[in-house]
């Protein structure tokens, strides 16, 4: 695949600025996916994916005949490769993803460029790749696979997101942990507005079926550092709620209790062995990601 894109959601720019992180399916999980799969590449399995032209050194045995009555041309069936991961990227798409403070990147945003680049290095290394966006209920749900047609739908699906209703992060995630029957590494991508102790108990539930998650908790940096001087009203996303607020009475306790949220999920992930990653819209998320495969891959 070509870094020329033309997607919405994968950048020229990010993509050169992450061209040495191709390893970002091994490098990052390499430690702990080890095992989801007994060999990486298995040949041939059942499910076709596609055709492609036959060339020199192709298996006999993969031509499809039909096709070549029907053009006298000689092309061979593509099937889905088992591989060493299959990975499955979570994507809250709930109303308050689509908070952005500065009016230029909401967090829906910032997650569809995060979603875009992983997929992208993913399939490039044959890794199999589904999507599912959700808020209340499950609203896109694309099974993994690694075929380069099946990522650019998977780019146009992404394209056509928009922020949706209420968030019920634990809920769907128990819904998907008991459908997801075979093991792989889940990625979360959200802002986390839910009870923590019930999506907690909800990322515990993928551990229990030895899925591997990461966490990529994504907020606006004015949601961490409560920046307002004057008398504001907010709107809530998601219940269209408004509540006005002197920011000089609120804040030190806002701020504190936004420091104990996140400690939360970053201790409880830790304890749970899910990598957690915490990280605001105002930071580039290739920067981040290397960061990241940086940190693991740290001796």
């Amino acid at each position: 695949m070509s870094p020329r894109t033309g997607y919405q959601y994968l950048e020229p720019q990010a993509l050169a600025r992450v061209a040495n992180l191709s390893v970002v399916a091994r490098g990052v999980v390499e430690g702990f996916i080890a095992g989801l799969h007994s060999s990486p590449y298995k040949g041939f399995s059942a499910e076709f994916a596609e055709h492609r032209k036959y060339t020199v050194g192709d298996d006999p045995k993969h031509l499809d005949y039909r096709m070549l009555g029907r053009t006298d041309r000689l092309y061979v069936k593509q099937y889905e490769e088992e591989t060493n991961m299959r990975v499955r990227i979570l994507l809250d798409t709930s109303g308050s993803m689509g908070y952005s403070h500065d009016g230029k990147l909401t967090k829906l945003q910032y997650a569809s460029y995060l979603t875009a680049v992983l997929s992208y290095l993913m399939t490039r290394q044959q890794d199999a790749v589904g999507l599912t966006t959700f808020d209340t209920q499950i609203r896109l749900d694309m099974p993994e696979r690694s075929s380069p047609r099946h990522f650019n739908e998977m780019m146009r699906h992404l394209e056509a997101i928009t922020p949706g209703e209420r968030t019920d992060v634990a809920e769907t995630l128990h819904r998907l942990a008991n459908r997801f029957k075979r093991r792989q590494l889940i990625v979360l991508i959200s802002d986390l507005y839910d009870d923590p102790d019930e999506v907690l108990r909800a990322l515990h539930h993928f551990r229990h079926r030895r899925h591997e998650v990461i966490l990529f908790h994504v907020l606006d940096k004015a949601e961490i550092e409560f920046p307002f001087r004057d008398v504001i009203a907010f709107r809530d996303l998601e219940t269209n709620e408004r509540l006005q607020v002197d920011p000089a009475y609120v804040r030190d306790a806002y701020v504190e209790q936004v420091e104990a949220f996140i400690e939360t999920y970053r201790r409880a992930c830790a304890e749970a062995r899910i990598d957690y990653v915490m990280t605001d819209t105002s930071v580039p998320y290739d920067f981040m990601l290397s960061q990241y495969i940086a940190k693991r891959h740290k001796p």
